[in-house]
């Protein structure tokens, strides 16, 4: 069993808000009807059922299986349709571009290390000029999981070369766990 369905079986998510996170409206209103969305570490998946609702075309990853299931089971009673996929999102290689990328949670509980190979699968997954709308979360602390996501770190992990930032400021979202993240809307280059 691995750490992530441990804490799951143990009921320790504290990353789970009980619903979609509130940055996901920004996502809703700039994507075209019929979008390829794909939500890396989603969890319970709230905001795949939201965006299963809008008729995007939602392809969803955890490496948990109880999340999965139980997302597999909510769309089920809301006759929702999304490829859900129980497996490790550094192995998956998806057959088509996405539109966009809806990265929340997956990016600070990921090991650090690990950060530089994600990035690129977030950069391999989009279609040129497609968006990717993260959310780095503010701890203020060290170690993890949910590790910092500084900014600085984030401007070199997400370089020039290969993602346009926005001119705007971030979106400020609050978490029930004290913390916050913040939203950004990156496109691939």
């Amino acid at each position: 069993m691995s750490a992530w369905e441990e804490r799951y079986q143990r009921g320790e998510t504290g990353w789970d808000r009980g619903g979609a996170s509130p940055a996901l409206s920004q996502l809703l209103e700039q994507l075209p009807a019929k979008a390829r969305v794909m939500v890396p570490g989603c969890g319970h998946g709230h905001e795949v059922v939201a965006l299963a609702k809008r008729g995007f075309v939602v392809t969803a990853i955890d490496i948990a299986p109880s999340p999965i299931t139980h997302l597999r089971e909510k769309l089920q009673q809301n006759n929702l349709q999304a490829e859900l996929i129980h497996g490790d999102l550094f192995t998956y290689l998806p057959e088509h571009g996405f539109d966009a990328v809806y990265e929340q949670t997956c990016l600070c509980a990921i090991e650090p290390q690990q950060r530089k190979d994600y990035a690129a699968l977030l950069h391999n997954w989009l279609k040129p000029d497609a968006s990717l709308y993260a959310q780095f979360m503010q701890t203020g602390s060290a170690g993890g999981p949910p590790y910092h996501c500084d900014l600085l770190s984030m401007h070199v992990l997400f370089d020039d070369c290969r993602w346009q930032w926005p001119a705007t400021e971030p979106a400020l979202i609050p978490h029930r766990n004290g913390r916050f993240e913040l939203a950004y809307r990156l496109r691939r280059i």
